[in-house]
C-alpha cells in the first residue's frame, strides 16, 4: 500500500473495530436479557458472515495502517489477492443485507449504530481503500475459485454448528424450515454471486492497471 492511504487504513480499522466491539457488547446484552449468558452472546456474535469478514476487514485495515514490517501476518493480509478476496466478501455482505436482509428487523440504539457501522459503513470504505491502495498487477482470474474457500467454509461452518445446535444465522440458510435441498440451492445462488462480484473486481483492477500505466508517459 502507498503511503499516503496509510491515514485511511488507521481510520478504517479504528472504526472496524469499534463497530465489532459494539455489536459483540450488544449480542451479549441480547443473551443475557434473554437469559442465556455471555458465553451464548458470543456464540451466537461468531454465527454471522458480516462479523466474521468485518474481522477480516478490520485486521487488513490494520495490517495496512502497521506496514509490513511487523510480521508475517501482517504480510498476509497486505497481499492483494488477500486483500481483494476480502473486497469481495464484504461487498457481497453489504448486497445481501440491503437486498434480503434489511426489512426483517428493526434495531434501535446502540445497536443501530453497531449495524450501520458493519453493514452501510465498512463495506464501501474498505471497497474505496481496495480502490485507492491496493496494487493490482498481480491478480489472476485464477484467484476468482481459489477465494471462493471462504464462503464455502464459512457454508460448511453454519451447518455444523446448525445440526449441533439448531440455530442458523440467516433465514436462507435455516435448514429448519427450508430443508437441505432448498438451503444447497440457495448457497449456491449466493456462490454464483460472489463469483460475480470476484470476476468484477478483476476487470477493475486490470483496467486500473491499464489507465494508471496508461498515463504514465504524460507524467514524464
Amino acid at each position: 500500500m502507498t503511503q499516503p492511504y496509510r491515514p485511511l487504513a488507521a481510520f478504517g480499522s479504528l472504526l472496524g473495530w469499534f463497530g465489532l466491539a459494539l455489536q459483540l457488547w450488544q449480542s451479549i446484552l441480547l443473551a443475557e436479557t434473554k437469559g442465556d449468558g455471555a458465553a451464548a452472546g458470543v456464540w451466537i456474535y461468531l454465527g454471522f458472515y458480516t462479523i466474521l469478514t468485518n474481522m477480516l476487514v478490520a485486521k487488513a485495515l490494520s495490517a495496512a495502517a502497521l506496514g509490513p514490517g511487523h510480521g508475517p501476518v501482517v504480510r498476509f493480509f497486505l497481499r492483494p489477492g488477500v486483500q481483494t478476496a476480502i473486497a469481495m466478501s464484504i461487498a457481497i455482505v453489504s448486497l445481501i443485507y440491503n437486498l434480503m436482509l434489511r426489512q426483517l428487523w428493526h434495531p434501535t440504539g446502540w445497536l443501530l449504530v453497531a449495524d450501520v457501522i458493519v453493514h452501510d459503513i465498512m463495506p464501501p470504505l474498505y471497497l474505496l481503500y481496495w480502490w485507492l491502495a491496493v496494487p493490482k498487477g498481480g491478480l489472476r482470474w485464477s484467484q476468482v475459485l481459489v477465494w471462493q474457500s471462504y464462503p464455502a467454509g464459512y457454508f460448511a461452518y453454519v451447518l455444523l454448528r446448525g445440526a449441533v445446535t439448531g440455530w442458523y444465522p440467516y433465514p436462507f440458510l435455516d435448514v429448519n424450515t427450508l430443508g437441505y435441498a432448498q438451503v444447497v440451492t440457495n448457497a449456491l445462488a449466493v456462490l454464483v454471486a460472489f463469483i460475480a462480484v470476484a470476476s468484477l473486481l478483476i476487470m477493475l483492477g486490470r483496467w486500473q492497471v491499464r489507465r494508471r500505466a496508461g498515463l504514465q508517459p504524460a507524467q514524464r
